[in-house]
This record gives C-alpha cells, sequence and structure tokens, in this order.
C-alpha cells in the first residue's frame, strides 16, 4: 500500500498537482464503507451512535475479537503498546491521519496549501480540527519514537477537549508527566521521547492505513484494554457489541454456578439444556444490573453460537 501511494506521489510531482494532505472523497469513503448503513458525517465518514459507543466501554476485547474472527475479519488487532494511563479505556469513533518521513519540497508543497485552507501550526496539529465528541485520533507514524512525538501535553489537552477521548498513534507522544495530568485521558503509543516532531509529514486525512498488523478505516469502532486495541467495522458494530453483551453476562453466569457447584464445568461448556436455560434467565431477574433477555432472545444467541 506504502509503494503505491509513493507512486502516486511520484506521479504528482512530476505532473505539477498543487499537493495537500491527502482526504479520501466523499464518494470513496461511502464506497469502502458501504456496508454501514447508518448516519453519516459530512465527509462520509460513518457515525456509529452514541449509545453504541457507551455499550462498547463495557464490552471485553477478548469477547469482540472472537466475533470479528468468526465474521472473517482477522487483521483487526494490534498489541505492544504503551500507556499514559492503562486504567483509562480508549473507545470511540476512529479519524485516521497518515504520516510519512519528510521531503521538503512535498511538504513545502503541504504546508502552502494547508495555509490557503486557514490551516495553522504543524501538520500533526491539523487532523485535530475535525475531531468531533466521541471521535478517536489515530495515526500511523511508521513507528518513529525519536522525534516521531505526535503529541505532547498541549495537544493532548486539545483533543480531549474535542473528543473526551484519548489517542493511538504508531509512534511517539512526549510530556508524559503533562499527558498524565489530564484526567480521563490516554494514549497508546511505541514508546515517550523527549524530543519534538521532526522529519514528518502528514500525507493522509481520514482515509485507510494501516496500524502494525490491522487496517483502519476512518468511520471503525475502536475498544481497547491492556491487551491492545480493536478496530471493529463500522456496519459490524451493533453486532459484535450484542454478542459480546450476551457472553459476557452469559460467563458471569457460568462462573457463579460452577463457584456454587450447582452445575460441571462441561454442562457449562456444552449446549445448555432446557434446565439450565431456565436457571440462566432466574438468574438475570435476579440480578437487574444485567442485560435482560427473553427465552427467544437466548435461543435465538445459542442457536447462532459460533464462539
Amino acid at each position: 500500500m506504502r509503494y503505491t501511494v509513493l507512486l502516486a506521489l511520484i506521479f504528482l510531482l512530476g505532473s505539477g498537482v498543487k499537493l495537500r494532505a491527502q482526504t479520501m472523497s466523499k464518494d470513496e469513503l461511502i464506497f469502502l464503507t458501504g456496508e454501514w448503513k447508518g448516519e453519516r458525517f459530512a465527509d462520509g465518514r460513518p457515525k456509529i451512535p452514541a449509545d453504541l459507543i457507551e455499550r462498547a466501554k463495557k464490552i471485553g476485547i477478548e469477547e469482540a475479537w472472537t466475533v470479528l474472527k468468526n465474521e472473517g475479519y482477522k487483521n483487526q488487532f494490534e498489541g505492544n503498546w504503551k500507556m499514559v494511563n492503562d486504567s483509562v479505556k480508549v473507545v470511540g469513533r476512529v479519524v485516521t491521519a497518515q504520516f510519512m518521513p519528510s521531503r521538503p519540497d512535498v511538504e513545502m508543497k503541504i504546508r502552502e496549501r494547508g495555509k490557503k485552507e486557514g490551516r495553522k501550526g504543524n501538520t500533526n496539529a491539523w487532523p485535530i480540527e475535525v475531531l468531533t465528541k466521541g471521535d478517536v485520533y489515530v495515526a500511523d507514524c511508521f513507528g518513529k519514537i525519536a522525534q516521531g512525538t505526535l503529541i505532547g501535553d498541549n495537544l493532548g489537552n486539545s483533543i480531549f477537549a474535542k473528543t473526551g477521548n484519548g489517542v493511538i498513534f504508531d509512534g511517539a507522544a512526549r510530556d508524559l508527566s503533562g499527558l498524565a495530568e489530564i484526567k480521563g485521558f490516554n494514549a497508546f503509543v511505541r514508546d515517550f521521547d523527549p524530543s519534538y516532531l521532526e522529519d514528518v509529514v502528514l500525507m493522509g486525512l481520514n482515509t485507510p492505513i494501516r496500524i502494525g498488523g490491522a487496517i483502519v478505516l476512518p468511520g471503525d469502532l475502536v475498544i481497547s484494554e491492556r491487551e491492545g486495541v480493536l478496530f471493529i467495522p463500522a456496519h459490524l458494530a451493533e453486532k459484535v457489541i450484542g454478542i459480546s453483551e450476551f457472553i459476557t453476562v452469559k460467563d458471569k453466569f457460568g462462573h457463579a454456578m460452577l463457584k456454587s457447584g450447582k452445575y460441571s464445568p462441561g454442562q457449562i461448556d456444552n449446549q445448555w439444556t432446557d434446565e439450565i436455560k431456565t436457571a440462566f434467565l432466574q438468574w438475570l431477574q435476579q440480578n437487574p444490573g444485567e442485560t435482560q433477555l427473553t427465552r427467544a432472545q437466548l435461543d435465538e444467541f445459542l442457536n447462532k453460537r459460533t464462539w
């Protein structure tokens, strides 16, 4: 993919076309995310509802990963991160940015075009301008650490004020102590470094990117745990969340039954009998804080079980 982008870049330079941080056209973004049938932002990015994002904050990454894998989506997880605050989850709609090593002629043209469009500051600040509440700034900075620090505490405060969320960078951040003072903020980065950002330029904004071994599209739902981050295609968000919620409550019931000795592991881990199904529904009624199900809904989940 990067080879293709570089070829396109060489062509554009040779043809004299003015360059900027490329954004995907609305039609192209809708084409790539065509399975999503819900509301979209003005630029075509899928707009996952806020209530789904709130529900996503409560599901486990293992359950969600299993659902995605069974749907054929095998390249959505990335681990091996350092964090500002490992007790804070980063969950929300993705805004993507792709950075590349800079070269003077390219960066000059991008900055000139950005200035005419009213953009200010370094190009790493430009993605922040498009962020809205519930978004997560996700950036491919090709794993750069020294001089690959996409944000410090100033930009971190700006991001959190706009989104109420953290960031995910295949790159670095600086000002760790200052970032740690932002209550509710977290950053998944490859490392922290005291250096300033240098020799890096924004080449793509809200375009498909690669984060380690994961493919990420604008509008994806990202969830996180200390193990890493998982990018869920927008059109699968509701399904993944619903099944993950069921798996979570099913496991809670199973743990309770195993601890009490009422059922054996073999009974809990295999196809449930009518007796266990009835016991599960009764347990839900006794725990009103858990997701409630009817017998028909329970049978539907169990009949379609692929996890």
